[in-house]
C-alpha cells in the first residue's frame, strides 16, 4: 500500500500515474476537498493524515518545506507500520534532509530525500528527473520503483543530503536563466523588437547546448586562454546597459553582474576569458 501525502499539482498527478499503473493509494491534502477530488480516479482519501498512512509501507510527499513536512510526518507517525519507508519529493533545505534521514531512523524508520524536477505533466506521464542520495542499499531496493514515476532516477552518493543541494543548485540556475530571459525581453521592448523575433533567435540559436563548455572552462580554471575577453564582454554589458537607460526599459540581472565585471577587471583580469569572474566559486 502507498500513502501519498500533498496533492498539489504535482503530487496529485504522482498519484493518478500511480493508479494507472496498478498501485493502491492513500491520499491526505491539508485543504481535504483535493484529496477527495482524487477518488473518481481511483484513490482513497482521508480527512485524517494519520488515518492516511495506516497500512501503507510506502509514504510519498509533495509537500511545500521543511516545515510542513516536519508537521505533517510527525502527526502522521503514531500510524506507521514497522519499516515504513518515506520518500519526500519536497524541495528542502540540505540541513532539513539531513537531519530528517537521521531523525526517523533513529526512530525505526527509513526517510529518503528524492527531490524532482518535473512538472504535474510529467508527474502524469511519468517522464522527468529525481534526485537520490544517502544509504545505497536504500536506493538499490526503492530505485525500480522511482524511475517507473520519472523514468530517470540520479543517484549523487552517499551524503544524506546532496540530492537537496542538487535541487537547490538546479532551481537556482532556473531562476537566474529566467530572470535573464526577461532581461533580455525588456532590452528587446526598448529596441521595438517583437518577442517573435526573439523566439526566431533562440529557436535556431541555443545558447543552453553552451551549458557544458562552459562549465568546464570554468572547473579547468583557464582563464587565461580567452575565448572572449573579460574587457570585452564588460564593454557589451555597457552598451546593454546604456540602451536600456536609452529607452526607458528595467534591467535586473545584467548591473550587478557589470558591477562584477568590474571588481575582476580592477584586479587585472581584463585581458582574461570572461569568465574569470565565477573563479572564486571553484573549489
Amino acid at each position: 500500500m502507498i500513502a501519498f501525502l500533498g496533492m498539489g499539482h504535482l503530487g496529485s498527478n504522482f498519484v493518478k500515474a500511480l493508479l494507472r499503473n496498478g498501485n493502491r493509494v492513500q491520499v491526505w491534502n491539508k485543504t481535504a476537498s483535493k484529496a477527495k477530488a482524487l477518488e473518481e480516479a481511483g484513490a482513497i482519501a482521508f480527512d485524517d493524515v494519520k488515518d492516511a498512512v495506516k497500512g501503507a509501507d510506502r509514504i510519498h510527499l509533495t509537500l511545500k518545506d521543511d516545515a510542513s513536512v516536519d508537521e505533517v510526518l510527525e502527526a502522521a507517525s503514531a500510524s506507521f507500520v514497522p519499516g515504513t519507508m518515506i520518500i519526500d519529493h519536497t524541495t528542502t533545505t540540505a540541513e532539513g534532509a539531513a537531519m530528517r534521514t537521521e531523525l526517523w531512523k533513529s526512530r525505526g524508520y527509513t526517510y529518503l530525500h528524492a527531490p524532482v524536477f518535473m512538472g504535474p505533466i510529467n508527474a502524469l506521464e511519468c517522464t522527468g528527473t529525481m534526485l537520490v542520495s544517502g544509504d545505497q542499499a536504500v536506493i538499490a531496493g526503492i530505485e525500480p520503483e522511482l524511475a517507473k514515476m520519472t523514468n530517470v532516477v540520479i543517484n549523487f552518493g552517499t551524503k544524506n543530503n546532496t540530492a537537496a543541494g542538487m535541487k537547490l543548485i538546479g532551481n537556482l540556475f532556473l531562476i537566474a536563466m529566467t530572470a535573464g530571459v526577461a532581461d533580455s525581453l525588456s532590452l528587446a521592448k526598448g529596441f521595438g523588437i517583437s518577442t517573435d523575433d526573439v523566439a526566431t533567435l533562440f529557436n535556431s540559436w541555443n545558447p543552453g547546448a553552451m551549458l557544458p563548455a562552459r562549465l568546464k572552462k570554468i572547473t579547468s580554471k583557464t582563464f587565461d586562454q580567452p575565448t572572449w575577453e573579460l574587457a570585452m564582454a564588460r564593454k557589451d554589458a555597457g552598451l546593454m546597459m546604456a540602451e536600456a537607460n536609452r529607452t526607458g526599459v528595467p534591467l535586473v540581472v545584467i548591473p550587478p553582474v557589470a558591477d562584477n565585471m568590474n571588481s575582476w577587471i580592477a584586479k587585472g583580469h581584463g585581458t582574461d576569458d570572461w569568465t574569470v569572474i565565477a573563479k572564486d566559486t571553484v573549489v
